[in-house]
């Protein structure tokens, strides 16, 4: 796929935050007068919203974790072809609520299905599709856990009801991840304000953006 756009995706453990502040990011380009396209995975389309419901359904405690990881590589194929990739061959910067290396940590390396495995996996989903930049949202599972039983509005799902070590697995996948791919990669500190968090994510995002344009 010839790219004309950009394409963003925000990763983190839960509770990390990183949901709101990129909504508050794309708010913000979109008022300064970027064509920008809000997405998330599982999910932003029909089927693969569907899909979510499945995955993160909380009595779905029995499914098998290769069952899950290929849930999540169905939903990613279905939601990059229908959205994602038009959107960018249309010049859009497409800002993704996850992608790839959610699966990487989650499945590959927190629920130990192996991170080449997952990798193969989600290859065949995905071609050579890859963000510009992937925003890191890095915070202590303890603290992300506790923002997560301080708002009763937030959606509680099978992920949000894993044990703490299962988490501190999924950080560890995460920064693992760092390492492999540095230049993509971009980690946040997440513990601070939102307004400090979103400050630093928008300064980097707008010196990106700008030297494609």
């Amino acid at each position: 796929m010839q790219k004309k756009g950009y394409f963003i995706s925000s990763e983190g453990p839960e509770g990390a935050g990183k949901t709101t502040v990129m909504n508050l990011l794309g708010s913000k380009l979109i008022e300064e007068g970027y064509d920008v396209l809000m997405t998330r995975e599982p999910g932003g389309i029909a089927i693969s919203e569907k899909i979510r419901n499945i995955i993160l359904d909380n009595e779905h405690t029995m499914m098998d974790s290769r069952t899950e990881a290929l849930l999540y590589a169905a939903a990613r194929r279905q939601h990059l072809v229908e959205k994602v990739e038009p959107a960018i061959m249309d010049g859009k910067i497409v800002i993704c609520d996850r992608f790839i290396d959610s699966s990487l940590a989650y499945q590959g390396y927190a629920r130990g299905i192996g991170v080449e495995e997952i990798l193969a996996i989600n290859q065949f989903a995905i071609g050579e599709t890859m963000p510009d930049k992937t925003i890191l949202f890095d915070i202590e599972p303890s603290i992300g856990l506790a923002r997560i039983e301080a708002h009763d509005n937030r959606e509680k799902n099978r992920l949000d009801v894993e044990s703490l070590a299962f988490h501190e697995r999924v950080r560890t996948g995460y920064l693992s991840l760092v390492e492999r791919y540095p230049e993509r990669i971009q980690v946040i500190d997440a513990s601070r304000t939102l307004e400090e968090v979103l400050e630093e994510i928008y300064i980097m995002v707008k010196r990106e953006i700008e030297v494609i344009r």
